[in-house]
């Protein structure tokens, strides 16, 4: 009897992690971890980027790159957006605004998509709305971080930004009073986020998020906060915007 003809396997195509030595990671879909760094690495090194990232006062670089006022002159010498806009103008304090949301959502985002854990993604977007706070930049100076706590949010759970964001621009529009807008804001978003991993729509982990970013918030307003508790706080004026 003759042999029977071998039969021949399919060849696998190489795919990511043949060509790259990546392995898939766990969170956010499609997501990938490097295979030669533990977790705890990746976890950290998004920490610190996370924190750099926050850290870059947007509003102090682009007054320098247009010539405009240095909101840290105005205000409360901050350097967000509000300031921006008192400064600068609706032009460049919008660009403020979405750069300070971008460098807390662009940080949050890659850590997803790098296959940090759950509490790393959380403490990411933490340290990018105390790297706002508190930039290493400026001595350690900064603004609010209310903008970057958004951007670091709508990676984290957008609807809660979405549902939290009529509070949030209401309070402003009807009181003058951009503080309490982001402290209500701030403190809503965080709840609902709460309902979120209750429902199951979030990992619990996030819960870390919501508590650090919503505590930073509310610490850098602590001036405006006494302010609010004796009727001393400044009202925004909306007819003061600067020059464009």
């Amino acid at each position: 009897m003759g042999r029977s003809p071998r039969r021949l396997q399919p060849s696998r195509r190489p795919d990511l992690s043949d060509r790259f030595g990546i392995q898939a990671g766990t969170t956010g879909g499609a997501a990938y971890t490097p295979a030669v760094l533990p977790q705890p690495v990746v976890d950290l090194l998004f920490v610190a980027i996370g924190y750099l990232s926050g850290s870059l006062p947007m509003g102090v670089i682009v007054a320098r790159l247009t010539g405009a006022p240095d909101p840290r002159t105005v205000g409360s010498g901050r350097t967000g957006g509000t300031n921006a806009l008192r400064a600068m103008g609706v032009r460049r304090a919008l660009g403020v605004g979405l750069l300070d949301i971008a460098k807390g959502g662009l940080p949050v985002a890659a850590a997803l998509l790098a296959g940090s854990s759950p509490l790393g993604v959380a403490l990411t977007g933490s340290a990018a709305v105390l790297g706002a706070w508190r930039s290493v930049f400026l001595g350690f100076h900064g603004g609010r971080g209310v903008a970057t706590g958004i951007g670091a949010m709508l990676v984290i759970q957008p609807l809660a930004v979405l549902l939290a964001a009529p509070l949030f621009f209401g309070l402003i529009a009807v009181t003058r009073y951009v503080s309490l807008g982001s402290l209500v804001g701030a403190l809503a978003a965080v709840v609902i986020l709460i309902g979120f991993v209750w429902l199951g729509r979030n990992d619990t982990s996030h819960l870390w998020f919501g508590v650090l970013a919503g505590a930073t918030v509310w610490l850098a307003h602590w001036d405006n906060i006494q302010r609010l508790v004796r009727g001393e706080e400044r009202r925004f004026d909306f007819r003061s915007r600067g020059t464009d």
